[in-house]
Order: C-alpha cells, then sequence, then structure tokens
C-alpha cells in the first residue's frame, strides 16, 4: 500500500503542477464579447500585390466595410510612437536591402518607405483607430521579443483613450504580464505555436511557451494558436478543461474554417472571406 501511495503522489503532483502551470484568468474575468464577432481579418483584408497591402489604412478601410473584425501588429519607434506593421525588420515589405529593423527609425523617417508595391505608408496605430472608430473589434497583437517591455506603456496609453472594442495579444508571455499589472481589465490572448515543429526552437523558452506554460504568469483570458498544431494537449486543456475561447490563426480557406470548427471559437483569416451570418458571427 505504501508503494501504491508514493506511485500516486509521484504521479498526482507533477499533473497537478501542469494544470496549474496552464491555468489562465480564472476569477475577475473580464467581458470577452467582443471575441464572439468570430472572424478576424489577418493584417486587415489585404494582397500585397495591391493598393491594401497588409496592415496598410485600405487593408483595415476594406475589412470595416465587409464587417469582419481585424487583427493586426504594433511595434514602437525609435521615438516612442506605436506603428502597425508586422515584421521586426523593414525587407520584406518595404523593400530595404540592410537588416534595419523597425525600431531603428523614427516615425518620420519610416514615411519615406511605401508598402508592398503600394503607395501606402507605415500607419500610426492612433490613424487607424481613429479611421476604424468602434465600427469592428480589433486584436491588437504587440510584437516584443525581448524581456524589455516598456514599449506596453505607450501603446497602452494610446488604446486607453479609445472608445470601440479591442483586445491585446502577444507572443510574449511578459507582455500579457504587464497588461495583468497595470491594466488587468483588458482582454489579453496568448499567441502560440509549436516552436519546434515550425523551425522556430531556440531555447527552454520556446519550450514553455509551446506547452503554455507560462499561462501561470500571463494569466491570460483566450489562448492564439496556430491552427496546424491543434492538438497540443495545454491549448485543449484550457479549451475543454478551463473553457477559455481559442483562436485559430492564420485560417487561409473555407476548406480548412469547416475543419476547424469544432477546435476553435475564433478565426483570424487571410486569403479568402469567410461567409458573415446574422447572429453568429
Amino acid at each position: 500500500m505504501k508503494k501504491l501511495k508514493r506511485l500516486t503522489e509521484m504521479i498526482t503532483a507533477p499533473c497537478a503542477l501542469y494544470l496549474l502551470a496552464l491555468m489562465p484568468r480564472m476569477t475577475k474575468r473580464p467581458d470577452v464579447s467582443l471575441l464572439k464577432k468570430k472572424y478576424f481579418a489577418h493584417r486587415g483584408l489585404h494582397d500585397n500585390e495591391s493598393e491594401a497591402p497588409e496592415n496598410s489604412m485600405p487593408a483595415f478601410a476594406r475589412a470595416v466595410e465587409a464587417g469582419y473584425g481585424i487583427e493586426l501588429d504594433v511595434h514602437v519607434t525609435k521615438d516612442g510612437i506605436p506603428v502597425v506593421f508586422h515584421d521586426a525588420k523593414l525587407a520584406r515589405m518595404c523593400g530595404v536591402q540592410a537588416d534595419d529593423e523597425i525600431e531603428d527609425y523614427t516615425y518620420e523617417e519610416l514615411q519615406r518607405f511605401t508598402l508592398g508595391a503600394s503607395a501606402e505608408r507605415i500607419p500610426k496605430l492612433e490613424d487607424v483607430l481613429l479611421m476604424v472608430r468602434g465600427r469592428v473589434p480589433l486584436i491588437v497583437e504587440i510584437k516584443c521579443e525581448t524581456t524589455d517591455v516598456s514599449c506596453c506603456a505607450a501603446i497602452d496609453d494610446i488604446l486607453r483613450a479609445y472608445g470601440g472594442a479591442y483586445c491585446i495579444e502577444s507572443f510574449n508571455p511578459i507582455v500579457l504580464l504587464w497588461f495583468r499589472r497595470y491594466h488587468s481589465e483588458i482582454v489579453r490572448g496568448q499567441l502560440a505555436t509549436n516552436f519546434r515543429k515550425d523551425g522556430e526552437f531556440r531555447n527552454v523558452f520556446s519550450f514553455f511557451m509551446t506547452h503554455l506554460l507560462f499561462n501561470f504568469l500571463a494569466k491570460p483570458d483566450f489562448i492564439a494558436y496556430n491552427h496546424e498544431f491543434q492538438k497540443e494537449p495545454g491549448r485543449r486543456i484550457c479549451r475543454k478543461l478551463y473553457r477559455r475561447p481559442a483562436a485559430a490563426w492564420t485560417v487561409r480557406s473555407r476548406e480548412e474554417l469547416e475543419k476547424l470548427r469544432s477546435e476553435f471559437d475564433i478565426f483570424i483569416f487571410e486569403s479568402f472571406t469567410p461567409k458573415l451570418q446574422k447572429n453568429k458571427c
């Protein structure tokens, strides 16, 4: 009996620690009804070969006109201005040959670059919010890959002045921890993927993020996971056991969307347009 008891303890303790590490926010939960919009256009309704490239004002205007929520990405410039842009480096979208990063430039300096094949410039977060005017909900991804999350204060200042519905998300759990401490009523989401299978595994930090083991720190309200790795057990536990909304990124066809409906509640999409249904989106 003693051996059985010891074996039970050896199994139970790690399982309990695992579930505690995975646990999202369970008390004082904010209203997550903004996520009932269900469909969010990834970087706006964009086409990088058109005059409406990703994370541009025309792409966001198209999403608003079509009635979709919007997912967008935010960096902070050298002079502390939140701007909407996905990559850390300017090369892919702005044709810059060097490994220049967006944080190396002031906002005014960034305005000499255009996006994709268009004449569009990198927009300020503030200008995007003024254009959207609360007509559709926003998922604001905060791009920060270090433990220095001082950028959060500048982004939060802009968002606090916005009257529309929005939530924040980030791959970086320390970003979510910042909002937990300083703006706890805001809905926050943990972004994740299987970093090893994605070819982006760097260290033990990547392992913890893959398996959502920083949830105890970040206390997210929803999980946004790369749908290609939907079977990751931590993601499923957060949805099934803890009953937190699950967002799939990035869905690229109607066929993919239909296959994912039973596993996810929110869909961040591009390259096609989901059919909007009254009272269901």
